[in-house]
């Protein structure tokens, strides 16, 4: 039934892929009024630019001057613009050490351009903050901020590409944070996001309360992926298997599943490896995501494919996405269906400016359970990359959900998290996960991983639990994993299994996040309570007195988060 689903739906994607048009956008957010400055505006002098513009100055060629709105409200703007970076400025100065959180109202007089905050160094150096879309009309929240590696002072200024528009300004805050006080923060969130509390109560099958009862609470399952990137190694290596199925629920195949793998020679295809990992997988418990249906990159095509004409590439990608969705199809939980299509355009400067779009369409229809993520790098680990910034990430999200049909698409946000060997930017990372995060997708950090360094440690736990603790993140996946398999970036165990110190860091993740097994005796009314990371529970309650015992199975999600649960015990 399955094949013969899949074979009707073909002879429509020849026809349908690399056709369409262009539609408005679906997820913009427009303020009528500017927000207030958050934290008061921090460090900065004269946030709300309630006393003319005093603190600031134009900043390049550009001039700046004051408004008032009718409502009276005072804002600033940047005018006569010759260069992108001509706008306005403020110095601060930063400390070593500390994460700054920066936001602002922003507008640009027409249209919709991209305005970034940047962050100026005295050796000339600037560091791109964060972006967003702003629009005419109305004001957008803009977020971003840096982590200073070194005390000094710091120009804050604006950006944009299109010298022709005015950039209006309100309501600016930078405000600073110990990594005590963010990693504070991070706590505070986990408890209110990932946990849940729960009220017991054991009674006899009269319902008496039984008090002084020993209850025991045991974690069967988490329901937040926190999962690892998996290669097929694991299909030749007895330690790897045991080393992956004893931590891990969920993963990515790192490339086995990809177009390249699976038909090395045009009309030849060949599953067996990626169908061995799936079996694999299913025997032990662990949820897979797909990745990938294509790849928007030149260079990752399969080699016959860079020679193709276009209609020939019409005809090739048609049966590719149909074979390759269709064989997983109900399998997995998330295809990542057009790979770094923010980067890169291989297909769309082939096929036509909607191939990304209808990719997602085709393979909604073809597995319409399945989530159907972007999967992009660089939007949340590197601010400097403006092409695969939070604001363009966004615009090319947009221009998915809105062509034609896919308005009810299942969409998910693919971040991959490939961070350097320096201090991540939490600030940034936050920022782009605030924004993303409104849209209401489910966001993924899809394949974490860190660069070599001194501190690689403790900078992959920062990102983990920055990730972890944002109430848009749904599901963590790393790019990490034994040396024996091949890992040698971020590398969680040496060739004998043994943990290196980011292998630590993850088994003391994996064992922080999960509530393990406790012991708890019940009060005169019989309740016990306790807060539970969400997930799946068997609670066994005994009493001594009357040698008797009742085991029941307890879900503690998100949507419930107040439970009362009744253990009856028939002495």
């Amino acid at each position: 039934m399955l094949t013969e689903a899949c074979t009707l739906l073909l002879s429509w994607i020849f026809l349908y892929f690399g056709h369409g048009t262009n539609a408005s956008s679906t997820t913009r957010q427009c303020l009528g009024d500017p927000l207030e400055a958050l934290y008061g505006g921090g460090i900065v002098v004269n946030p709300e630019f309630n006393y003319n513009i005093e603190g600031w100055k134009a900043f390049g060629e550009g001039k700046i001057e004051e408004r008032i709105s009718k409502e009276g409200n005072r804002f600033i703007v940047a005018r006569s613009r010759k260069h992108p970076s001509d706008s306005l400025s403020q110095k601060v100065q930063v400390e070593e050490g500390k994460i700054y959180s920066f936001s602002a109202s922003v507008q640009v007089s027409q249209g919709r351009e991209i305005v970034a905050v940047v962050f100026k160094f005295p050796n000339g150096d600037g560091v791109r903050g964060g972006d967003v879309v702003a629009e005419e009309g109305c004001w957008t929240l803009l977020r971003g901020g840096i982590v200073a590696n070194f005390t000094s002072p710091v120009e804050i200024l604006f950006e944009s590409k299109t010298t022709s528009v005015e950039i209006w300004l309100d309501n600016v805050s930078l405000q600073p944070f110990t990594k005590e006080e963010w990693r504070s923060n991070q706590d505070k969130s986990i408890n209110e996001v990932r946990k849940s509390k729960v009220r017991l109560q054991v009674t006899k099958a009269s319902k008496t309360p039984l008090k002084g009862t020993k209850v025991s609470i045991k974690q069967i399952k988490s329901h937040f992926p926190f999962g690892c990137g998996m290669n097929h190694y694991i299909l030749t290596n007895p330690d790897y298997q045991n080393w992956f199925a004893s931590r891990f629920k969920w993963t990515t195949f790192t490339n086995e599943m990809k177009w390249y793998s699976t038909e090395k020679i045009q009309g030849l295809e060949n599953y067996t490896i990626a169908d061995n990992m799936v079996k694999f997988a299913q025997q032990n418990g662990i949820s897979i995501r797909g990745h990938n249906v294509f790849w928007d990159d030149p260079k990752y095509q399969p080699d016959w494919v860079k020679s193709l004409s276009p209609e020939e590439l019409r005809t090739a990608a048609a049966k590719r996405i149909n074979s390759v969705v269709c064989r997983y199809r109900g399998q997995l939980i998330a295809w990542d269906v057009m790979n770094e299509n923010v980067h890169f355009r291989f297909f769309e400067d082939n096929l036509g400016e909607n191939a990304s779009a209808e990719s997602y369409s085709i393979a909604q229809q073809l597995d319409p359970d399945t989530v159907m993520f972007m999967n992009e790098y660089n939007t949340i680990e590197y601010s400097e990359d403006k092409n695969s910034s939070a604001a363009n990430y966004k615009k090319k999200l947009e221009e998915i959900l809105s062509y034609p049909g896919n308005a009810n698409l299942s969409a998910g946000i693919g971040l991959q998290g490939h961070f350097g060997s320096g201090q991540p930017n939490l600030a940034y990372m936050r920022s782009v996960l605030d924004m993303l995060g409104a849209t209401g997708l489910p966001i993924w950090l899809t394949e974490v991983d860190v660069g070599k360094g001194p501190n690689q440690a403790q900078y992959l736990e920062e990102v983990l639990r920055e990730g972890y603790s944002h109430p848009a993140v749904k599901g963590i996946i790393m790019f990490v994993g034994p040396l024996a398999a091949g890992f040698n970036v971020t590398t969680l165990a040496d060739k004998d299994f043994k943990n290196t110190p980011s292998g630590d860091v993850v088994d003391k993740l994996i064992d922080e996040w999960n509530s393990g097994t406790q012991e708890i005796t019940t009060d005169d009314q019989g309740f016990i309570e306790l807060s539970l990371f969400h997930g799946d529970y068997e609670i066994t309650a005994e009493n001594h007195i009357t040698n008797s015992s009742a085991t029941v199975s307890l879900s503690v999600t998100q949507a419930e988060p107040h439970a009362i649960v009744q253990v009856h015990i028939d002495t």
